[in-house]
């Protein structure tokens, strides 16, 4: 089914825009493309009683079978799967401190991160960790981090240390995975990884976590969800967690078996044919912006190393007569919205991800590109808001909600 038949019938009815996504899998934007096993494994239990315990039983022999980890969990999110393994590691399986926190009077309350690793995910990580009553302890300075600060920062109140694998941490001169689990090992310190947008199932149990996270609601292409793998003891004690602040962060029936579903899509699904179909996408843009004054494109691997190539698009202002912000903002307006990848788009660049497009979306995505440089060249002057002013209308924005 092509997008210009597919139907869309649900976005008009709420009055919402038809916006294409080229941004990646952002929670801002809803995520993923849910896979049609999980939508329709969702419709089958929504009119229907299953014993909890007993899905996430299920849940758990299918997340350890895709991770070769012991156990597995699902909750509603990864941020709060981030928040519910601090509290396990705090609280083990002591049902009174599991109600007792956010107090954590008595208990093992420190956990270690690096400060190249306290990033936002639109909210800041160091809160998922502080909402269980745990104290952040930074590790090393934002640039420069090594085993000796990591090992220096563990005390006996260290509860846990945590690791974060995104696009967003400082890419250079951070302690690897491997390192930073060997150093909190040898203290006795368990290592919870943050991997939330990662296609890498197995890879951090091998290098050293005791826990890993993902979202299930990403690559995975299931509902919003969070899963949590590791051995059965670390994992047992995250699920007690819903007997205590696990309560107002419980996934239900409809996102275990959702997420179920899209693991178990994920064993078979072909990743070669969507390769190839994103490259698709990128050699159309690529033929679009041939030849376009001040426009450089160039093709960018994940800095995570998951198996997805981007598009940058550096744009020259002098040339193209528009700033790299400016385009993206018109990008992003009007009947046909193209929400892009701007997250450095200061540096005078974004990029384009293909991993969320329905069929024949690259070609609305080139139109539009098409379009929009056209008018800027056509412009007498360059199109140039001032960045501080695009950073403080975008922050005054926030505050606007719900009109």
């Amino acid at each position: 089914m092509t997008k210009h038949n597919r139907p869309d019938n649900i976005r008009r009815q709420l009055g919402l825009r038809p916006v294409i996504n080229v941004s990646g899998t952002m929670t801002s934007l809803g995520a993923s493309i849910v896979v049609p096993q999980a939508v329709e494994a969702v419709s089958a239990i929504l009119g229907e009683f299953v014993e909890m315990g007993d899905l996430h039983r299920r849940a758990s022999a299918v997340i350890a079978q895709l991770t070769g980890a012991e156990a597995g969990f699902i909750t509603a999110s990864c941020s709060a799967a981030i928040s519910l393994a601090v509290a396990a590691c705090m609280t083990g399986p002591n049902l009174w401190a599991i109600e007792r926190l956010p107090d954590t009077s008595g208990l093992k309350d420190e956990v270690l991160i690096q400060s190249g690793h306290m990033i936002s995910y639109g909210a800041p990580v160091e809160q998922a960790i502080r909402l269980t009553g745990a104290k952040v302890v930074p590790v090393g300075q934002a640039t420069s981090a090594s085993a000796y600060h990591l090992a220096g920062a563990i005390t006996d109140r260290t509860a846990a240390a945590v690791f974060v694998v995104s696009h967003h941490v400082v890419d250079y001169a951070q302690i690897p995975l491997a390192i930073f689990a060997e150093v909190a090992h040898a203290r006795g310190v368990p290592v919870i990884v943050d991997a939330a947008s990662e296609y890498d199932l197995t890879g951090f149990l091998a290098a050293g976590a005791d826990l890993v996270l993902y979202s299930g609601h990403k690559f995975l292409g299931g509902p919003t969800s969070g899963i949590v793998a590791g051995p059965k003891e670390r994992v047992r004690n995250v699920y007690l967690q819903n007997r205590g602040i696990g309560r107002g962060m419980k996934v239900g029936k409809e996102g275990i078996v959702g997420a179920l579903a899209a693991l178990q899509a994920w064993k078979v699904r072909d990743h070669d044919a969507i390769r190839a179909r994103e490259r698709r996408a990128l050699d159309c843009w690529i033929e679009t912006l041939e030849g376009r004054a001040g426009v450089n494109v160039s093709i960018e691997p994940d800095p995570t190393n998951n198996p997805l190539d981007r598009l940058k698009l550096t744009i020259d202002p002098a040339q193209a007569r528009i700033t790299a912000w400016d385009l993206a903002d018109r990008l992003a307006a009007g009947d046909r919205p193209v929400i892009v990848r701007d997250h450095e788009v200061e540096h005078g660049y974004f990029l384009l991800d293909p991993c969320n497009l329905h069929p024949d979306e690259e070609f609305v995505v080139a139109a539009r590109l098409g379009e929009e440089l056209d008018i800027a060249r056509k412009s007498n002057e360059i199109i140039a808001t001032p960045f501080n002013e695009r950073v403080l209308t975008s922050e005054a924005a926030i505050l606007n909600w719900p009109d």
